[in-house]
């Protein structure tokens, strides 16, 4: 196997892998380095892919037992945890199989190993055997993503006190679960084991949950959770816990301060964000310069300080998405291949993937409302779209934020039935500088879930029409 390429690429998750294949798409000899031995990072391995697949089972499982009657259908149901396991389990492997077929489509060179950047354009991998290789290159990209933000005085052991990584492979349904952050992951982790029959509370240091989403949805969707069974207690934070017998004792107390209170559960979950994975690549002794937050400094273009590094992805700035990774994967191999690789931050969307579904992309109220933007909404709720009706799904609503006086689409936020799929078009939207008024004089499927967004883009000025 050559050991000179092109380019070799630190990381095989979305960042990583995309970067790779689009590498050697271009034409260009390419390697991607991943110390786990399965190709698909965090994302496909414990993260986003297995978390899915459990919320989509669960998600069945409690429509069965608590909806399926509204609608003329008895069943008798019962829980066959490790069969949901093993589902998710197959998808991952399927995935992973897809990654690897892709490599060797594209002629990228897999290398499993630890990775270690010794001297500019000189890596050296030390494999599962101990073995080391030095691998030769123009390019570096260094894709490693992001681990799991530990919470201080609390040590995971992935059985009682667990990452997002135990909350995926749980062998029982715990009777109570605590989850320690009310961000995305914990509330969609929090979601699955719900659903399949814990108590769950959760506990977050800020006054709301999901602070980066606009503050109405952010309120709606909590006052959903709750009506579901989920406890909150905001402003909190946990300051120790401690194992008696089979039982957590979990000491909170106000977030700015006050007096203590314990709180009991069997499993608890450690969700308080992620945080870049750069320690350990010889960053630092070549001189790659990294922020307070430990994320590597790049510039628009994706380059390091140092000629030649490149980074991508979770360790870097911004969102820490699989897609945002994946974009910046794109324009970072057309970079170096001479071409103009571009990303546009403002056509990122998110999604809660919980039941209803919570999706965003572009600005918020909030945002704008700091910029000093004048913006006008139009919104229109699910309870009033005929397909939501038809399906039994009718929380939420569609929210469009547009620009005052150009009417330019700036934000657009769903809480509702497939609120993840509904975003695309939003997304497309403001890719294209569209204007409110083009979603509005779109024509739309009837009965869709997608009225619902051109219903709201018709209420920004004022014409919503649909019952």
């Amino acid at each position: 196997m050559a050991d000179s390429f092109d380019a070799v690429v630190i990381g095989g998750g979305p960042g990583g892998y995309n970067a790779a294949i689009r590498l050697g798409q271009l034409g260009l000899k390419a390697a991607c380095i991943d110390k786990r031995g399965r190709f698909g990072g965090t994302c496909l391995n414990i993260g986003c892919i297995p978390s899915k697949a459990l919320l989509f089972a669960s998600e069945r499982f409690e429509e069965a037992k608590k909806e399926f009657s509204k609608i003329g259908i008895k069943a008798e149901v019962a829980l066959d945890l490790p069969g949901m396991m093993k589902h998710k389990d197959k998808v991952v492997g399927e995935l992973t199989k897809g990654v690897e077929f892709l490599f060797k489509k594209n002629k990228v060179e897999p290398v499993v190993g630890e990775a270690r950047i010794v001297a500019s354009g000189r890596i050296e991998v030390r494999g599962p055997d101990g073995a080391v290789r030095t691998l030769e290159t123009k390019n570096i990209i260094i894709a490693t993503g992001s681990e799991v933000m530990p919470l201080p005085g609390v040590a995971v052991d992935e059985e009682c006190i667990v990452s997002s990584t135990g909350a995926l492979a749980l062998k029982q349904v715990p009777k109570r679960l605590l989850v320690v952050g009310g961000g995305y992951i914990g509330l969609e982790l929090g979601s699955v084991w719900r659903r399949l029959g814990s108590e769950v509370t959760v506990v977050e240091f800020l006054d709301r949950i999901t602070p980066g989403l606009d503050g109405e949805v952010g309120k709606a969707f909590q006052r959903i959770l709750a009506k579901q069974g989920m406890t909150f207690k905001l402003s909190t934070k946990v300051v120790g816990v401690e194992k008696a017998g089979d039982v957590l004792k979990v000491a909170i107390e106000p977030a700015a301060g006050g007096a203590q209170e314990t709180l009991e559960t069997d499993v608890m979950l450690v969700s308080i964000g992620r945080r870049p994975y750069t320690e350990g690549l010889g960053l630092k002794e070549i001189g790659v310069t990294l922020d307070p937050r430990g994320r590597v400094v790049t510039d628009s273009h994706y380059k390091t300080n140092v000629p030649g590094v490149w980074a991508i992805g979770d360790c870097r700035e911004g969102a820490m998405l699989a897609h945002k990774a994946e974009d910046e994967a794109v324009a970072c191999a057309e970079r170096i291949a001479g071409r103009a690789g571009h990303v546009n931050y403002d056509a990122i969307p998110a999604v809660v993937y919980t039941a209803p579904e919570v999706a965003s992309v572009g600005k918020t109220e909030e945002e704008l409302k700091a910029a000093g933007i004048a913006y006008k909404i139009g919104k229109f709720p699910f309870t009033a779209n005929a397909r939501a009706k038809t399906i039994a799904a009718t929380e939420g609503f569609a929210k469009i934020i547009a620009d005052a006086a150009t009417d330019k689409v700036l934000g657009v936020h769903i809480i509702g039935p497939e609120a993840g799929n509904l975003i695309a078009e939003a997304t497309l939207a403001i890719e294209f500088g569209a204007a409110s008024e083009d979603i509005a004089r779109t024509c739309h499927a009837h009965p869709t879930l997608t009225e619902a967004v051109r219903q709201a883009a018709m209420g920004v000025e004022g014409w919503t029409m649909q019952m």
